[in-house]
């Protein structure tokens, strides 16, 4: 049997991912800091665990768990991430140290102490979920952004270290996701600028991110689970799957538009 185990699942992509593995017969291990959200996970016979993926303690201490119990691990989906938008004037540097911790060094620890059963088996799949935010910029998610561009960077290097050991490294890249990620982020921009001096375009962003204009359209987190498990299943696979509404599409301008231009058109979205 393969065994997965998928962090940040109490909901969204993680979630939703969670459960169609659980459907196809895989055993399942989700992991979250917030139990409660993962319960109803328990009816497709997923095994729940609480987890902070920063307690690097915490984290050997599953995964030796889990191996004693099933004897490996083939499949990680390191899905808990952290998004904390802001100017840099406005943002502690504790709380970028924060982003990095979770959408990185924690992702790396889990990684690391994962690695050796794949190893053993040369057979595994790693999917780092990153966003479109670790291939272009966007009005105040510096620290944000920073995390998901060296997550790209972690992700291309690892997959050449495990090559030889038939180990995949795959990158998820979703955009316009119905998640509670968006909500969060939003509310919390309009906190950590109120009274400063990027309040207004803060403002702003932060609708977009909350998605109240009208024409925001986002795509179900099952289709981002749907790629995940695509990914898993087939033999020979990409390296970056780009998921979401428009998603490809703005990926694409990024890559041809001069930086200016395309600068010019995210002021223009934040300026109406």
């Amino acid at each position: 049997m393969k065994v997965a185990l998928v962090t940040g699942a109490s909901s969204g992509i993680g979630f939703e991912t969670a459960k169609m593995l659980a459907k196809k017969d895989y055993i399942v291990y989700a992991i979250s800091r917030n139990v409660k959200n993962m319960q109803s996970l328990l009816a497709y016979n997923v095994k729940i665990i609480k987890l902070d993926i920063t307690d690097y303690a915490a984290i050997h201490e599953v995964v030796n768990h889990i191996i004693e119990q099933e004897g490996h691990i083939n499949i990680l989906v390191n899905n808990a991430g952290y998004g904390s938008y802001g100017a840099v004037e406005d943002v502690p540097i504790e709380e970028a140290k924060r982003q990095f911790e979770v959408n990185l060094f924690g992702l790396s620890e889990l990684t690391r102490a994962i690695i050796p059963s794949m190893r053993e088996q040369k057979l595994g799949k790693i999917i780092n979920i990153s966003s479109i935010g670790g291939r272009m910029p966007n009005y105040f998610g510096t620290w944000y952004h920073a995390s998901k561009y060296a997550l790209e960077g972690y992700s291309e290097s690892l997959r050449l270290e495990l090559s030889e050991f038939d180990i995949d490294v795959i990158v998820i890249e979703p955009a316009n996701i119905n998640t509670n990620w968006g909500k969060i982020t939003g509310q919390n921009l309009k906190t950590i600028a109120k009274g400063g001096y990027y309040e207004e375009k803060s403002l702003k962003m932060a609708q977009l991110l909350i998605g109240e204009p009208a024409l925001n359209i986002r795509s179900h987190p099952s289709v981002v689970a749907k790629v995940i498990i695509k990914s898993i299943e087939k033999r020979h696979v990409k390296t970056r799957y780009v998921v979401g509404f428009l998603a490809k599409t703005v990926i694409r301008l990024y890559s041809i538009l001069p930086t200016k231009l395309f600068n010019w058109i995210l002021k223009k979205l934040i300026s109406k």
